[in-house]
């Protein structure tokens, strides 16, 4: 293991850059010679990050989102990728076997009722000690805030959505 102690990282808010702070940390612990895994919930389909990460042996990914974002109740189906994804999760974390777990939007499944809550927080003392977890999404509650060890917040003040920009390979994808 890389790391003599690992804690509890949230990255939240309303603002871009949390996906980006924590694929920028693991790309860090790949090269320190560490193993990392990240699961992403809300999300499917590949990114620039993910496209980079995967060139390392020692990174792993799975999805826990389906391919179309969650407007208004979610569907069956979006319920049950989550609850796989958190099940798995936990399976990762009681494994030891990562230096660093990145669960990236969790938090949002949790504002989106697929994950509770309470779930979440039950899989937090499953992390081995010297196993990193870091949690992203929007919404970090202040139950999950106590927990963990660094909570930063992204604060958007401006942004070219705004003005009709969407999301741009190599920036946002």
């Amino acid at each position: 293991m890389v790391l003599e102690r690992g804690y509890i990282q949230i990255y939240t808010g309303n603002g871009k850059g949390k996906t980006t702070a924590s694929t920028g940390i693991a790309l860090r612990m790949l090269a320190a010679g560490g193993k990392v895994f990240l699961g992403r919930f809300m999300k499917s389909g590949d990114s620039g990050e993910l496209s980079c990460l995967s060139r390392w042996d020692s990174f792993s990914f799975e999805h826990f989102g389906g391919k179309n974002f969650i407007f208004g109740t979610p569907k069956p189906e979006d319920v049950a990728l989550a609850q796989s994804g958190l099940a798995r999760a936990a399976e990762v974390l009681k494994g030891g076997a990562y230096d660093m777990v990145v669960l990236d939007e969790i938090l949002n499944a949790i504002l989106f009722k697929l994950i509770a809550e309470d779930e979440v927080l039950d899989i937090l003392p499953l992390k081995a000690p010297c196993t990193e977890l870091i949690l992203t999404g929007r919404n970090a509650s202040e139950a999950l805030i106590a927990k963990a060890d660094l909570v930063t917040e992204m604060r958007e003040i401006k942004h070219y959505y705004q003005q009709g920009v969407h999301s741009r390979i190599g920036i946002e994808e």
